[in-house]
């Protein structure tokens, strides 16, 4: 009982439960001044922000990312291509500067398990988003030869600044490289968008999805409806979005 006590209370003391109860507070006060249209307004932005917050649809909205691909039981690749997804640039590390971020560093993680079963290259494809910052890419190397991947099995693409660019250096990359059956490893709820930008590019590739946030069943308890999953509502939105968007665009 202590625990889900601690955990109520920590999920309404930081945003965006802190942000709901003030909204929920202020309704109330709208309300006892028969303000009802104020009242009515911060309801239904408390009530949105609630819901956007709820595991329960964060969930709900990452799993119809992640559930079209699953991990494939047959390989019959000859590369590994494997996207970046962030990294802390100038941090501390054991071996040098900069660290890769959760997302990237699960994706390493399978990409080097894939490299160990399968003996193929890698080409890591991650540049950088901003001119003043530097690529990732050698972070990304750095990990992999130090967690086994032979460095002469890695070929660095560092001028992508977004996914669509990861397709069109790469396939420029395969092309020159004689590579016609890439193994695509990315985080299963960017895989839909990074399929649809490689097919947009002129490239087939093999999904290989890593870092499952959610599960083909889920049981549904009480802290599926506390204010504690706007970060994965926040990654969903941004695919469907993206998935919006190049679809019309390209």
């Amino acid at each position: 009982m202590l625990f889900i006590i601690q955990k109520i209370l920590i999920d309404f003391l930081i945003p965006p439960g802190i942000i709901i109860v003030l909204l929920l507070s202020t309704c109330i006060y709208f309300m006892t001044k028969k303000y009802w249209k104020a009242a009515f307004i911060n309801f239904l932005i408390c009530a949105l922000l609630w819901l956007l917050s709820m595991p329960l649809v964060s969930v709900f909205l990452l799993r119809g990312l992640e559930q079209k691909y699953q991990i494939p039981q047959n390989l019959d690749g000859d590369v590994i291509v494997l996207l970046g997804g962030g990294s802390y640039l100038k941090s501390q590390d054991i071996s040098g500067i900069g660290t890769p971020a959760g997302n990237t560093l699960e994706r390493i993680v399978t990409a080097v398990r894939l490299q160990k079963k399968l003996d193929l290259p890698i080409i890591v494809s991650s540049g950088k988003v901003f001119e003043h910052v530097p690529s990732e890419a050698p972070i990304i190397k750095r990990f992999l030869v130090e967690l086994g991947v032979p460095s002469d099995k890695i070929i660095i693409e560092d001028k992508s600044k977004d996914t669509l660019e990861n397709a069109r250096y790469t396939k420029v990359i395969c092309e020159k490289m004689g590579f016609k059956k890439p193994i695509l490893v990315t985080s299963a709820y960017h895989m839909r968008r990074s399929v649809l930008l490689f097919k947009k590019a002129g490239m087939d590739v093999i999904p290989f999805p890593s870092n499952f946030r959610t599960s083909k069943v889920r049981e549904i308890h009480w802290d599926a409806y506390m204010p504690s999953g706007i970060e994965n509502t926040h990654i969903a939105l941004i695919e469907y979005i993206g998935l919006l968007f190049y679809s019309v665009v390209l």
